[in-house]
């Protein structure tokens, strides 16, 4: 565990921190009726275990490009994390597994560029940190210094202590990951809810202190039950992000993909989508196929026009070469 002196240096800079709003407030209406985000302060590790000091939750969501990031950004997300699930909602794969580290730090530097205030944390591909501790120190420093993240995250407990605490020593702050890990889901005889006997729930707990005192600054706990989650979190000082893992741990996370209805493939229980943009995406695209079948599109407002002289200018010059 953290020593006192620590503890006390860190709950003052989180007091300090306290009187520093990190809401975002509404500036103005532009002309489009929308409402525009004034800047927020930059959100750090610090920041997330304040919020759960103060018991406000957490929201997380995932992005792959600029735009995403832009608008996650805007709407006032805390911290936005650049998943290996682009695997499979962007590259098309069955899972995550043939992500690599380029293709990681490739999405990572496009949601750098989209995303001014949120914590940004970069999700360690499969491969790139269990062989040694030093290969993985040397592979989370890329996200750093090449990719624009403030953090990384990385999947299991004790059997990936040595390259948490190779990480954490080269001055990088972690997020762990336990429950179900989907790096490991021909280990676990495919994506299956996890923690779900008392042996395993004490695993899972054990593993989470163990995160902790290596120097994790918060933990995702993914298709766990409900319960645990919870009490996992009353235990922890450091916060915790559940997905499918119920309303007690300290924040949310959600592919963003699955929020937005955008992935059919495989929809998890625990997801809910607040839009099906799947749907709209559909509409949109077979509007655009008739009218350009039809001649509709494009428009006279759609083209460019060059002025009635010009146009027999050219004729002209066209006839004399041809003369």
């Amino acid at each position: 565990m953290l020593e006192q002196p620590l503890n006390s240096k860190l709950d003052s800079t989180l007091r300090l921190e306290s009187t520093v709003s990190t809401t975002p407030t509404i500036s103005s209406i532009n002309t489009a009726g929308q409402a525009k985000v004034a800047p927020r302060k930059k959100i750090t590790t610090l920041t997330l275990r304040q919020k759960k000091q103060r018991g406000e939750p957490i929201s997380m969501l995932t992005a792959y490009d600029y735009p995403m990031a832009r608008a996650l950004d805007q709407a006032g997300i805390d911290a936005i994390l650049v998943g290996d699930s682009l695997g499979m909602v962007v590259l098309g794969y069955a899972n995550t597994l043939p992500v690599t580290m380029e293709d990681m730090l490739h999405h990572c530097k496009a949601v750098a560029r989209g995303a001014q205030s949120a914590l940004l944390i970069g999700d360690m591909p499969f491969m790139s940190y269990q062989l040694s501790p030093w290969e993985a120190a040397r592979n989370a420093g890329r996200f750093l210094q090449e990719a624009g993240m403030d953090a990384v995250k990385l999947e299991g407990g004790s059997e990936r202590s040595e390259a948490v605490q190779a990480i954490v020593s080269a001055g990088i702050p972690v997020m762990g990951h336990l429950g179900l890990t989907p790096q490991s889901i021909h280990l676990l005889g495919g994506f299956r809810p996890q923690g779900r006997d008392a042996q395993a729930a004490r695993r899972l707990l054990a593993d989470a202190l163990l995160l902790q005192d290596l120097g994790c600054f918060s933990i995702v706990l993914e298709s766990v039950p409900a319960r645990l989650a919870g009490w996992i979190s009353e235990q922890l000082e450091i916060p915790t992000i559940g997905i499918g893992a119920g309303p007690r741990c300290d924040g949310q996370v959600l592919v963003t993909h699955d929020l937005l209805g955008l992935f059919d493939r495989l929809v998890p229980r625990f997801v809910r989508q607040y839009a099906d943009l799947n749907f709209e995406m559909q509409r949109a695209f077979r509007a655009y196929r008739s009218e350009v079948e039809e001649g509709v599109f494009p428009a006279p407002e759609h083209t460019v026009e060059m002025p009635d002289e010009e146009w027999l200018a050219f004729q002209s010059e066209l006839q004399e070469v041809a003369a």
